[in-house]
């Protein structure tokens, strides 16, 4: 059975355009060999980071979406009624794509089946070369692996420990939103989507919660774990490879960002994007 990334390789120098599914695990959309939009039930659709700043209704996206053409895509219909602005729609889009794509990277076991011309209800925001992608997926899960080196905890539910040894804990905006949503029953994916954020960066979070002892573990029962704690972690769940918080977040939506340039066939798209995200995360 071929991978998914000699799939996505071959379609990217045939210049396809099209959807790739991959069973259950979810679908990529491609405009000319690049990769425009990713859905994986395992990461928050890109309608429900929209809404979870409540800047934007699920009216609004669901009309959208209905009254989307291929003259006029339903994310254009969304900048134009003012309802977001066309930095905070690409940014939604880059979160969603790259959370996704991570984890249809890591399925296996799925025939993929490819129909040319089907498009995305959005129409292309931002072109996302595939040698970019696999790259950034490596990074994140060497990212994660440094974080905590094991996937146990990424599908049993989050259990804070009730005491911790340390006199103070430095918390990011987003691992706060972890432990407080945590009832012990919901898994790193619940919670992503209770909270309207990237399942990645949830995931990130965990892992970084578990290192600082601030979870019960498979390996401690009592959630300690040796070694000190972490030094203050950068913004969201940490590092620079993270999508950005502010698009998707507490502050997410509802809070305006600064536009962007628009979209363009040039494979460094995402890179420049990248670039952009790391300098807005380093301000703050």
């Amino acid at each position: 059975m071929p991978t998914v990334e000699s799939v996505l390789s071959g379609l990217a120098d045939d210049r396809a355009t099209g959807a790739l599914r991959l069973g259950k695990a979810g679908m990529l959309y491609l405009t000319g060999g690049r990769v425009t939009y990713a859905e994986s039930p395992a990461a928050p659709r890109l309608e429900d980071l929209l809404t979870s700043g409540r800047r934007i209704s699920a009216h609004a996206v669901r009309q959208a979406r209905q009254a989307a053409t291929e003259d006029r895509w339903g994310g254009e219909l969304l900048v134009a009624q003012g309802v977001l602005t066309r930095g905070e729609l690409e940014f939604c889009v880059l979160n969603s794509v790259l959370d996704a794509v991570y984890f249809l990277f890591e399925a296996t076991g799925h025939r993929p089946r490819f129909r040319r011309g089907d498009r995305h209800w959005l129409g292309p925001q931002w072109y996302f070369d595939v040698t970019g992608l696999l790259r950034e997926c490596k990074r994140r899960r060497a990212q994660l692996n440094q974080a905590w080196p094991s996937d146990e905890l990424d599908a049993l539910p989050v259990v804070p420990v009730g005491r911790v040894t340390a006199q103070r804990v430095v918390l990011t905006s987003l691992q706060w939103e972890v432990l407080v949503g945590a009832d012990s029953a919901a898994t790193p994916g619940d919670l992503a989507r209770k909270l309207g954020r990237p399942a990645y960066s949830v995931l990130l979070a965990v892992r970084q919660l578990a290192a600082a002892g601030l979870l019960h573990t498979p390996q401690a029962g009592s959630g300690t774990v040796p070694g000190a704690l972490p030094k203050r972690v950068k913004n969201g769940a940490g590092g620079p490879g993270e999508p950005p918080d502010t698009a998707t977040g507490a502050t997410g939506p509802s809070a305006p960002l600064s536009p962007l340039p628009h979209a363009t066939g040039d494979p460094a798209d995402v890179n420049l994007l990248i670039r952009l995200r790391d300098a807005l995360e380093a301000l703050t």
